[in-house]
């Protein structure tokens, strides 16, 4: 890990939204930025290892919370054994097949410590963790999206698709997302935590089942219209694909906007590689109260994914 940036941000209280490969993607940049990091991680996945744990112990799903964790491991051997412990996967043909040891560790410590949010502390404080990982909800979640083409011998029918693992692999349009329950007991220190920010981030990550189920929180979209912090929206490197196929990045800001008409917006954040028609993104992002920030992110010879320095870089000229 590179030495860390020194700027005027090294002391902002930075709250990041999100979810898998996308919210560690942010959080190893801001790491670089300051020690006041809580990363709130959506709690809706339902595939893989964390869904079977989910299903089995009836738990929030523990993976995007390991994953948020290890990426805010101290940069030493120590932080990066554990980092690496936790992220280990088991191979093999057996019960433990495709279980991430950090996985069963986390619901482990649930059941002896009987807190979730203690129990992730104390994961972080074994990896020596430069920030707090918190839940987005106190309870797990289910999506249900409205797609249009999930069925591809019915390329223009609309159907309602339940579960993070469908959504995400539908060869559909996502054309609206919920949650069920529809009210979700919210994470009370995810509010605290927004309430208290210098600064709410949200994305990059997978639009409509990671970074859009945290507007659906009722308690948790409340505090991001009322906090005095400033909001970020990170977009995307690949805005066209998976979950958002045929979007533009102008069409995330309205999917934005139609899904939490009240939450305004201060920045977005995009690359140049994703902003072929600029004046009409800069026109997206004022109807939302946001100012256009282009700068490049992305990692040279790896499309569609982030360089931790160069977003660190453009998040030190953002925030500072």
């Amino acid at each position: 890990m590179p030495a860390r940036f020194t700027s005027a941000s090294s002391q902002r209280r930075v709250v990041a939204l999100g979810g898998g490969h996308g919210l560690a993607a942010a959080l190893t940049a801001l790491r670089l930025l300051t020690d006041e990091v809580t990363a709130v991680v959506t709690v809706a996945d339902d595939g893989g290892s964390s869904g079977r744990l989910r299903a089995d112990f009836d738990v929030l799903p523990p993976g995007d919370l390991r994953m948020a964790l290890s990426a805010l491991c101290d940069d030493s051997d120590w932080g990066h054994t554990w980092r690496d412990v936790l992220q280990h996967r088991f191979a093999g043909t057996g019960e433990l097949q495709g279980h991430a040891l950090g996985n069963l560790m986390i619901v482990s410590i649930w059941e002896l410590l009987g807190d979730t949010v203690a129990g992730l502390d104390l994961v972080g404080r074994l990896l020596g963790a430069r920030g707090r990982v918190l839940p987005m909800a106190a309870e797990p979640l289910e999506i249900v999206a409205e797609i249009i083409g999930h069925e591809p011998e019915h390329p223009f029918d609309r159907s309602v698709v339940h579960g993070q693992h469908l959504v995400a692999s539908s060869p559909g349009r996502v054309s609206s997302i919920g949650i069920l329950p529809t009210c979700p007991v919210p994470c009370v220190e995810a509010v605290e935590a927004v309430a208290q920010a210098d600064w709410v981030m949200l994305g990059p990550g997978s639009w409509f089942t990671s970074v859009m189920p945290h507007l659906l929180v009722p308690g948790l979209a409340d505090a991001l219209v009322a906090t005095s912090a400033r909001r970020l929206l990170n977009l995307n490197l690949e805005v066209h694909k998976g979950e958002t196929r045929d979007f533009r990045a102008e069409d995330h800001l309205m999917s934005f906007a139609e899904h939490a008409p009240d939450v305004r917006l201060d920045v977005v954040l995009a690359d140049p590689s994703v902003v072929p028609d600029e004046p009409a993104l800069r026109s997206a992002a004022r109807e939302l109260g946001a100012e256009l920030v282009v700068a490049p992110v992305a990692a040279r010879h790896e499309p569609g994914v982030h360089d931790a320095l160069r977003l660190a870089a453009a998040l030190r000229d953002v925030i500072s």
